[in-house]
């Protein structure tokens, strides 16, 4: 492992590349007149954890998710992945130097793996060296080096090779390697644009930049070979061509990891790994249960967007589900079959009266109630929050949360009917409560139950305060139904693959943006996978206001 001394060349390789203002607005104080294009810019922002990881492992082959290690990203609106939070630490940046020095030698362990093109004992250790810094660091960089960034990485191989402490060529390869993987080009996904102003201040990002946006936005990860030789060609220009690539994205199987990456984070899955019931309330519940539930719904996720009609309405709606043998067992007469007989998960088929897509099913209802019983209002707040994209009011700062205790006279239903009706709760309660009580056919682990404590449950309840949607329903399938046919619902789910994708907040700015995602979310018939092609054919998406330098020239 190299350190000591060798730390000073890496970071006069590393900390190059990065000058001039990313992400700010543009200014007009000397008078200059803002684009009228709808261009909100994306501040730099670096890779997550979870990026990280993809990217060692495409560019290198190693699978040992060295990011593990990294401090958690901050959420920002419930995505980890948004730039305003995605700042360095200097506990960070330690973790990225151990990082590339352990990648760095497993990496060079075995040289023929890692330069199957070239023989540094037929071709020259120089001539290897070279090829290396050229096209390792293409692919690292998501770009062609520069003519002084060849030159830095060829000046810190000769530093490994004259120090009498390395002086091999592995030795020079490794450190050229760490000088990489902790450089902010490869940590970081700036995005300059052209030179050249296309209107005003607005510049289109460059073909390189264009291929790292599409790739980090659908796969969550580096470029392919495809998508680096139509930057090459300069084929990621126009509209067309970016919708073209990411339909052949969407289409390959590495886009599964990033579709669950969205919904694990917008459904609030995370939470999965820390979900712990009673069981002497619920007998059937076990720690074993948090990873079927959890590949239970990503794996309907994944059918859904992308082998099924990809529709946000069979996201809601569909009467099926993925189980093996037991969760199948788990869910009992739920199941309607046919029932897996082993370990693998498989498409089945459940109870249409009680089951309706991901809202029902166990991870969910499991995620959003307590330990201890179901909870209308952590449901309830959900679906405002989440399908609903509503801002709920905060409780009163002296108000002490805590769920009822259990009384075994009552229902949940009317334990929170009376919680609701104090003065001090009505407000907030009003909007939560009548759309959680929908849920109340299932416990808090997700199981049916046609009664509580010898009371019949009652899944009636109201949606309230929204722009088309209000009304009453009656239990979860009529309450999914209503809410799979909801525009505002639609408008929601676009605005949250909005600031996944865009690794940022929206914007007042962005109201052009999301009016052109919309108007082709709808136009699909809400198509999910054509909700994702339409956010690359924003002007946002294929532009930039022009970076500023240091000293105000472009």
């Amino acid at each position: 492992m190299l350190r000591g001394p060798v730390l000073g060349a890496i970071a006069l390789a590393a900390l190059s590349g990065c000058v001039g203002s990313i992400g700010g607005d543009p200014g007009d104080e000397n008078g200059q007149v803002e684009s009228s294009m709808c261009v909100v810019d994306t501040p730099l922002r670096r890779l997550t954890r979870f990026e990280y990881d993809n990217t060692v492992r495409d560019l290198l082959g190693d699978d040992t998710s060295p990011a593990s290690a990294f401090p958690p990203e901050a959420e920002v609106q419930g995505f980890d992945n948004q730039a305003a939070a995605l700042t360095a630490s200097d506990l960070l940046v330690e973790q990225y130097m151990k990082a590339a020095e352990g990648i760095s030698e497993r990496a060079t362990a075995d040289m023929t793996k890692l330069m199957p093109t070239c023989n540094a004992a037929t071709d020259g250790e120089a001539a290897c060296a070279a090829r290396f810094i050229d096209e390792f660091g293409k692919r690292a960089f998501r770009r062609p080096l520069t003519a002084d960034e060849k030159a830095r990485y060829q000046a810190l191989y000769d530093f490994a090779k004259a120090d009498p402490d390395m002086g091999t060529f592995r030795d020079g390869i490794q450190l050229v390697l760490q000088g990489m993987l902790q450089s902010s080009q490869f940590l970081y996904r700036p995005e300059f644009g052209e030179e050249t102003p296309i209107d005003v201040d607005v510049v289109r990002l460059t073909h390189w930049e264009m291929a790292s946006k599409l790739s980090y936005m659908i796969w969550n990860t580096m470029p392919d070979e495809a998508l680096f030789a139509a930057a090459d060609a300069g084929q990621l220009g126009t509209k067309e061509e970016l919708a073209a690539q990411a339909r052949r994205m969407l289409a390959d199987d590495k886009a599964k990891p990033a579709i669950r990456n969205f919904h694990r984070q917008w459904l609030k899955l995370v939470q999965l790994q820390t979900v712990s019931k009673d069981t002497t309330v619920y007998p059937a519940y076990s720690d074993s249960l948090r990873p079927l539930w959890k590949e239970e719904v990503e794996r309907f996720i994944e059918y859904v967007v992308l082998e099924d009609d990809g529709k946000l309405s069979t996201l809601l709606t569909a009467p099926y589900s993925f189980l093996n043998s037991d969760l199948a067992s788990f869910y009992g007469e739920d199941v309607v079959g046919p029932v897996p007989a082993g370990a693998a998960f498989e498409k089945v088929s459940m109870d249409p009266t009680r089951h309706a897509g991901l809202m029902t099913q166990g991870a969910l209802m499991a995620v959003h109630a307590e330990g201890n019983q179901s909870s209308p209002v952590f449901r309830g707040k959900f679906v405002r929050e989440q399908l609903l994209c509503q801002t709920l009011p905060l409780p009163p700062a002296n108000l002490v949360i805590e769920p009822p205790e259990l009384d075994p006279s009552k229902t949940t239903r009317e334990q929170y009917e009376e919680i609701g009706a104090k003065p001090e709760c009505a407000s907030c309660h009003a909007l939560m409560n009548p759309l959680g009580f929908g849920f109340e056919n299932f416990d808090g682990i997700g199981l049916w139950r046609d009664t509580q404590n010898g009371k019949p449950i009652d899944p009636t309840g109201e949606i309230t305060a929204t722009e088309s949607l209000d009304g009453t329903f009656d239990g979860p399938v009529d309450l999914a139904s209503k809410l799979a046919q909801s525009p505002e619902v639609a408008s929601c789910v676009a605005s949250q693959w909005f600031r996944f994708a865009y690794n940022r907040t929206v914007t007042a700015e962005d109201s052009c943006n999301l009016d052109l995602v919309n108007q082709a979310f709808a136009a699909s018939g809400y198509d999910i996978k054509e909700l994702i092609v339409a956010l690359t054919q924003t002007e946002t998406f294929l532009h930039r206001h022009q970076v500023v330098a240091e000293g105000g020239a472009p």
